[in-house]
């Protein structure tokens, strides 16, 4: 596509995001880095996507928001576009996921391939050359990149052990070790990765069912040997010899975390469910004495768990934030928490629907994190210094606790069993809030702060990758043929 005149021509990233709130909220932040550092970006949502943050913020329906408007108004050169799933608005894609599944798989591939192609069509005499970013898990992207000679960077949101453990899938299953199929067997073959027991690979290895959604992440990772270039949202000094050997493979680089600038004030939006404000409340707590709870966006857990940990949290006296979303226990939302528990933790417990986990982890009275293991969660986690119980429910969760707790000890397990008891959450709530008992964690969470933070000073390693990555890639698209 390049032309003879291609080094006057402007880098311009087509972004096409996952619809999943734990990959929107890196991919949003990628494209205002790029931006930043002189790239147009065209960022493309799901059309219901973008219904549903808009409406998260305002509770209006007005689909014809521009979420990046106020980025452009700071000199960004940030377009805006929304591209159909082929399902109107209103269609309940989370209680018809096989028939959502079964078209994002089939259909919606060639939606984004016209939606590109018009974009190549619309810009032909422009100045523009045209490179595309999109998420590991796109199975299309490398495809779509290759018919319209694009440069390709896939953007993996998650640990690199995880990336590893995906990408060396052949390597397992030739050993036996995919599908785990319940076994518990230490593996120390995989490049990059010391040792794992196969308890702790993500859920998507453990099944031994192929469903039409596992074909798509495994074929993903096939695809992704093929890109131009691959960023990860992890930090060299966190996954050292996953890192190192994962860049011998092809050009892969270590840019997180992924956060804003300023963390606090973020002028576009990201959330898919209104946020509750807890600073009032917080703030009128004692410093490191408050219990942040939350599960993540995603995922369901077993109602007797969450009965549990209710119970728990009952008994260990300690004040606690406890975000129970709509769905955390699938559509049985009656009778989620025991009988009276609002009545009885009313005056040191508050209870709601979402929140703005920036503000709530970066307030003084928070002492702890109960978590499920969200990558974005255990960054945001380390990043304010806030020790974490870790109760993963499903995908790279189950891995990112083995690298919480057994790998940077910056958090327990809230279960060291088979099943959660409200008596075992007493004694790691316990043992989490108590100085004493955390003294260790607390001073490992302080060493790995402040990696994550030099990682993003001006000579860190991780804004050092991502200016190598930014001079890398405007080579290889304005020399593009």
């Amino acid at each position: 596509m390049a032309s003879s005149g291609s080094s006057q021509k402007q880098p311009h990233a087509i972004m096409i995001s996952m619809h999943l709130q734990g990959h929107l909220i890196p991919c949003i932040n990628l494209a205002m880095k790029l931006a930043s550092n002189g790239f147009t970006v065209t960022f493309v949502h799901l059309e219901f996507i973008h219904h549903q943050i808009v409406t998260s913020q305002s509770g209006d329906q007005t689909t014809g928001i521009d979420i990046f408007s106020e980025a452009r108004q700071s000199g960004l050169d940030i377009n805006y576009a929304t591209i159909s799933d082929g399902f109107p608005l209103e269609f309940d894609r989370s209680k018809n996921l096989d028939q959502f599944l079964q078209s994002y798989v089939n259909d919606f591939p060639s939606r984004v391939d016209e939606f590109v192609g018009e974009i190549m069509r619309t810009h032909l005499s422009s100045d523009y050359e045209f490179f595309l970013v999109a998420d590991t898990f796109s199975f299309w992207a490398a495809e779509i990149a290759e018919k319209y000679e694009m440069v390709s960077v896939s953007f993996w949101t998650e640990p690199a052990t995880v990336f590893s453990l995906y990408y060396h899938l052949e390597l397992l299953k030739e050993n036996g070790h995919v599908p785990v199929s319940g076994r518990e067997e230490e593996v120390d073959y995989v490049p990059g990765i010391r040792s794992i027991n196969t308890k702790d690979f993500m859920s998507y290895l453990q099944d031994s069912e192929l469903t039409l959604l596992h074909k798509a992440i495994f074929g993903a990772f096939e695809d992704v040997k093929r890109v131009d270039f691959v960023l990860c949202n992890t930090v060299e000094e966190l996954e050292e010899e996953a890192v190192s050997v994962l860049q011998k493979n092809q050009p892969f680089y270590a840019v997180g975390p992924l956060f804003p600038r300023d963390l606090l004030k973020v002028s576009v939006p990201r959330s898919l469910l209104p946020e509750f404000d807890c600073t009032e409340w917080l703030n009128t707590k004692s410093p490191a004495s408050v219990l942040y709870v939350s599960f993540g966006s995603l995922a369901t857990a077993e109602k007797k768990v969450i009965l549990e940990i209710a119970g728990g949290i009952l008994r260990s006296g300690v004040d606690f934030i406890w975000v129970l979303r709509p769905g955390i226990v699938g559509s049985d939302e009656d009778g989620m928490l025991p009988d009276g528990f609002r009545d009885l933790v009313k005056e040191r417990g508050l209870i709601v629907p979402w929140c703005k986990q920036w503000q709530v982890l970066s307030n003084p009275g928070i002492g702890g994190f109960l978590t499920h293991c969200g990558w974005n969660s255990t960054l945001e986690s380390i990043w304010f210094g806030v020790p974490m119980v870790c109760h993963p429910l499903f995908t790279d969760q189950i891995t990112n606790r083995k690298l919480v707790v057994d790998d940077w000890k910056v958090g327990l397990n809230l279960c060291d069993g088979e099943y959660v008891t409200s008596e075992e959450v007493v004694e790691k709530i316990g043992a989490l809030m108590d100085d004493q008992k955390s003294c260790k964690l607390r001073q490992q969470i302080k060493k790995w702060r402040n990696t994550l933070r030099n990682a993003l000073r001006e000579d860190g390693s991780s804004e050092r990758n991502f200016a190598r990555f930014v001079e890398d890639v405007k080579n290889k698209v304005l020399t593009k043929c």
